[in-house]
């Protein structure tokens, strides 16, 4: 049984640890402040100049004024902080973040993320992006395994621009949880009913399989 978005989400949310601060990339990512363990302390951290926002809002709760790097309304916590962002890129760029989670359109076995263009579409920029993966040390991407046309987004090498280079440290996709190794996709978990087989036939690039793979827990 493949994962939906929410899945990878909650399974990315057990990666947050008591005391850190994250930031939530556009996409999947911001899906994680919905699962965090409720007996943890956790400050999220949007570029915008956010620090301390919590779950989505329910719907008719929505304040116009609060809103995530990618423009989605968003909650805050009690001591939430707000600034512009030129603070909010030197807490990244100083390395104050201890988890970055980022969506991707590719990821190669090297630890390489294709995430800001596809060519010949009209794009604004990179965004923060750039900064994100250039200081990040800890960086775990949320994405699908397969794009529409079932190929795979795993891959040798990136296909698409790069945003960072040799960056990325975990992936969690729809079918598995990929950790990346210097001999490249080391498979660490198998989303529940999807087999070993199936993950390897929608992996492009080679995958490192020692013994049992055990399955996902999501809940």
């Amino acid at each position: 049984m493949a994962l939906d978005k929410n899945d990878i989400a909650k399974r990315i949310a057990k990666e947050v640890k008591d005391g850190y601060y994250v930031n939530l990339g556009i996409g999947i990512p911001t899906l994680v402040a919905n699962y965090v363990r409720n007996d943890i302390s956790v400050e999220f951290q949007s570029e915008n100049g956010v620090l301390g926002m919590g779950p989505f809002p329910f719907e008719g709760e929505e304040d116009a004024d609060l809103i995530n790097a990618g423009k989605q309304t968003i909650t805050t916590l009690p001591g939430a902080s707000f600034f512009d962002s030129a603070f909010s890129f030197g807490m990244i760029r100083g390395q104050h973040v201890d988890l970055t989670i980022l969506g991707a359109m590719e990821v190669s076995e090297k630890g390489d993320i294709a995430n800001w263009k596809i060519p010949g579409k009209m794009v604004k920029g990179m965004g923060g992006a750039m900064d994100l993966v250039a200081s990040a040390d800890n960086i775990i991407v949320a994405m699908m395994h397969v794009n529409k046309a079932g190929e795979s987004k795993i891959l040798k090498n990136c296909t698409l621009p790069l945003t960072g280079v040799g960056c990325v440290k975990k992936v969690v996709t729809e079918l598995a949880v990929l950790e990346i190794t210097p001999k490249g996709f080391k498979l660490l978990e198998r989303a529940p009913d999807v087999s070993v087989e199936h993950i390897i036939n929608a992996t492009e690039a080679t995958l490192l399989i020692d013994g049992e793979i055990p399955e996902m827990i999501i809940d």
